[in-house]
């Protein structure tokens, strides 16, 4: 119990920790984005991530064993990743670059409905009430974000953000499904694929090539924005899954709120206030959801029993109150939790 008590905490640091560096990137990235092109942006963001873990992992290479290395089991799921992440910076930096930074920080939550939706649909993750709960509290919010605040006209910038969300959404599940593979080896190339596959999108677009200037902080904030965010990420997910991981990423824009005001002075909106205040009750569901361990107590019985017409001694071991698989005779059979109450209460009484 206690050592899980510890993964389960050093799990939710990384998740944390994944926010805290992702917090930069939305803010700083609207300052270079006056310089940079947004595709090129997005593709000098991954770069970074990748050439910067990348030389930590050459530190760590010769101590990895090959079978924590991604192989040939892993492609679908690599490729899905590098594509994922190819296509959503490029649709987050065009929204932040037709809309406010705040905004387009704020609806980056829907990333955790996305997330949580196909975590639960196709790779079959448990989701409790509280985490519906929070998703439909982030989805309202959401969508106070996504309209202009002189009315009922949707925001071009919001549908990108949007798309973009979608896009890591998939992504997150497709990075959980090799996370115990290598880290380094994972954001390495994540980085540097879908930087390369972004950069040459904007080459195909025309888009100019930046001054040295601006590629160097570009590429020094994809690193702690995009590198170490998304390791620290890969290392929750190993313990919490992609849905209660991707959860934490919702302190991210409130981290992110004290930057907007800090560097770029925008102005608060009275829908954005409304907005926040119902992200901030979304969030608070998601850290009830994901503070609260279940300690699963093993309790081991021998029983005697007639089944079908045969008498069978087995040992039965219980973790939780739902239908028990028994083994018995060289044969499987099932019984519901009051089936097996009751078994062991007659048990018990002789």
């Amino acid at each position: 119990w206690s050592t899980m008590k510890q993964d389960h905490l050093t799990a939710v640091l990384y998740a944390l920790l994944a926010a805290l560096f992702y917090a930069l990137n939305v803010p700083c990235a609207k300052l270079l984005l006056a310089q940079v092109p947004p595709v090129c942006m997005a593709g000098l963001l991954y770069l970074g991530a990748g050439a910067g873990v990348g030389i930590l992992y050459l530190f760590r290479y010769p101590k990895e064993s090959p079978e924590e290395r991604l192989g040939r089991a892993d492609l679908p799921y690599t490729l899905g990743m590098v594509g994922l992440d190819t296509a959503a910076p490029i649709l987050l930096m065009l929204g932040v670059r037709t809309g406010s930074s705040a905004n387009a920080s704020l609806l980056g939550n829907f990333e955790i409905v996305a997330t949580t939706l196909i975590a639960l649909l196709l790779f079959r993750e448990a989701v409790s009430h509280r985490l519906w709960i929070a998703i439909l509290l982030i989805t309202l919010a959401s969508i106070l974000l996504s309209f202009e605040s002189g009315g009922l006209q949707f925001s071009v910038g919001s549908l990108f953000v949007l798309g973009a969300t979608v896009c890591w959404g998939l992504e997150n599940n497709c990075t959980r499904a090799i996370s115990e593979k290598s880290t380094y080896q994972i954001v390495t190339v994540k980085g540097l694929c879908s930087g390369a596959g972004s950069m040459i999108v904007s080459r195909i677009v025309g888009e100019p090539l930046p001054a040295v200037r601006e590629i160097l902080p570009a590429l020094l904030l994809g690193f702690v924005a995009y590198g170490l965010s998304i390791f620290t990420y890969i290392r929750a997910q190993k313990t919490l899954g992609a849905a209660k991981t991707s959860a934490y990423y919702a302190f991210a824009p409130f981290i992110g709120v004290f930057l907007f005001f800090l560097l770029l002075h925008e102005q608060l909106t009275g829908s954005y206030l409304a907005a926040l205040a119902v992200m901030i009750a979304g969030t608070l569901f998601i850290v009830r959801d994901t503070l609260v361990m279940r300690h699963a107590h093993e309790h081991t019985h021998t029983v005697t029993h007639t089944h079908d017409g045969s008498t069978h001694t087995h040992t039965v071991t219980h973790s939780h109150p739902n239908d028990h698989a028994v083994q018995a005779d060289g044969h499987t059979h099932r019984h519901s939790a009051a089936e097996l109450e009751a078994l062991l209460a007659v048990q018990h009484h002789h």
